[in-house]
């Protein structure tokens, strides 16, 4: 009975998961184009519903929620789902939809679908070969299998965008980084850019008045015709007709310098909205917040680095170790079996609610800066995929933050994989994507002020 009672709770979750997952398909996603394809809607929202399932399981863990029994079952079937789909259905559907869009494959599109499946099967195979994710006794059809290779691909996407997230993140929010723009800088640029416009509206006006002159005199109708018309026309040409293709080119380079100069005057009126904003109280609140996650970012890459060249990893969870750490210090008595159970559950919360808040922006963001009403399907099932991979790594590298006692079940469920492995690829990857975006932003920062003040 109680087993019901549970498995109900849990598909009541999956339920309200797999309805926000299809809400934000259709008012963030897909708000802009029209749904052809309701098979995509359904594995964004099933991908999204059993992603979120995982993290509540790892909640009701430390909780205590459920029976023991019942929660490995549905920790078994949610991670046996989620792979099936990351590693069988996406792919073929990715598959399917881009032989979809070329025509002269249309007829066989069932039969290049599973060719691009099988391609995919056997690249996801060979990656696990050169890393050490997985112990040597398991089968070649085990679902260890699948969770290492899964947890390659979702640990470097998740380091990539921790890099990358951790150095953008100050730079955003610190007013440090803005640059200093007036009024002045403004006006100017939007003379150049007029200045511009009107040139080009004088060009093409002579184009228009040249090829009226053509006309009247008779040399865009009276061209010879038949073969020898042709090589004739091909040879000569008439004396208008350089003067029209200097023009065109002149046009065409001023319409390339009119649409960088808007970009330019659109990024400075940003900048000094954004310099407006940090003098208020909600700009000064984000701007102490860059200065704490600029400490942040150093710790970061300084015990990426320290991991990284000691090979060491930690076997106690970080709140646990805090709290032995500070009762040790201060000399006092403490229950730190009971605080570190609540302070881990509000540190799992916050990197659980984070970390999907942070992917679906990320989604949303890099959805609209790529699809387009031929692509969107093969982008969202691409979403799908990323997302799936994300929150399938993320539990494998949580698995670290929990106390002893819940990790257990956690690590029964994953299998004997080497999760040393995972946390120093992450701290390796994390380190160059930091570095890589501290060199990047550094070189943008740069050369912007200088580009605004050529003349």
């Amino acid at each position: 009975m109680s087993f019901l009672i549970d498995s109900s709770i849990m598909i009541t979750s999956q339920i309200l998961f797999f309805g926000f997952g299809w809400l934000f398909f259709m008012r963030q996603l897909f708000k802009d184009y029209e749904v052809r394809q309701y098979v995509v809607q359904v594995i964004f929202s099933v991908t999204f519903a059993f992603s979120c399932t995982m993290f509540e399981l790892i909640i009701f863990e430390i909780l205590g929620v459920l029976n023991s029994s019942s929660r490995y079952f549905h920790w078994k079937m949610n991670l046996c789902v989620i792979l099936l789909i990351l590693v069988f259905m996406v792919p073929f559907y990715i598959g399917y939809f881009i032989v979809s869009n070329i025509r002269l494959l249309h007829k066989q599109r069932l039969l290049f679908s599973c060719l691009l499946w099988l391609t995919f099967m056997y690249f996801f195979w060979k990656l696990g070969d050169p890393f050490p994710i997985l112990s040597p006794k398991h089968g070649i059809l085990s679902i260890e299998q699948l969770i290492s290779r899964v947890g390659v691909i979702g640990v470097t996407l998740m380091a990539l965008l921790s890099g990358f997230g951790a150095v953008n993140c100050p730079y955003t929010y610190l007013s440090y980084f803005l640059r200093n723009v007036t009024d002045t800088d403004i006006v100017a640029l939007e003379r150049r850019l007029l200045q511009t416009m009107d040139m080009i509206i004088s060009k093409k006006k002579r184009m228009a008045m040249t090829r009226r002159t053509m006309f009247q005199k008779g040399e865009v109708h009276n061209k010879p015709s038949g073969f020898w018309g042709m090589i004739k026309s091909v040879t000569t040409s008439a004396p208008g007709s350089e003067n029209l293709t200097l023009i065109q080119q002149e046009v065409d380079a001023l319409e390339e310098l009119s649409r960088q100069l808007f970009l330019e005057t659109a990024d400075l009126y940003a900048t000094k909205e954004r310099i407006e904003y940090s003098k208020t109280f909600k700009g000064k609140y984000f701007n102490f917040l860059g200065y704490f996650f600029s400490i942040y970012c150093v710790w970061k890459i300084f015990m990426a680095t320290i991991n990284i060249v000691f090979d060491r990893v930690g076997k106690t969870d970080p709140v646990t170790r805090g709290i032995e750490i500070t009762v040790n210090y201060l000399g006092i008595q403490f229950d730190v079996k009971f605080w570190s159970q609540h302070i881990s559950f509000i540190l799992v919360g916050i990197i659980i609610v984070t970390s999907i808040r942070g992917l679906l922006i990320t989604l949303t963001k890099f959805f609209y800066a790529i699809s387009s009403s031929k692509s969107s399907n093969v982008i969202v099932l691409l979403l799908a995929q990323i997302m799936g991979m994300y929150f399938v790594s993320s539990v494998l590298l949580i698995r670290m933050s929990l106390p002893l006692e819940y990790r257990t079940i956690v690590t029964e469920v994953l299998g004997e994989l080497q999760f040393n492995f995972y946390h120093r690829w992450f701290d390796v990857i994390f380190l160059v994507s930091a570095l890589s975006s501290i060199l990047f932003l550094y070189l943008a920062h740069k050369q912007a002020p200088e580009k605004h003040m050529t003349p």
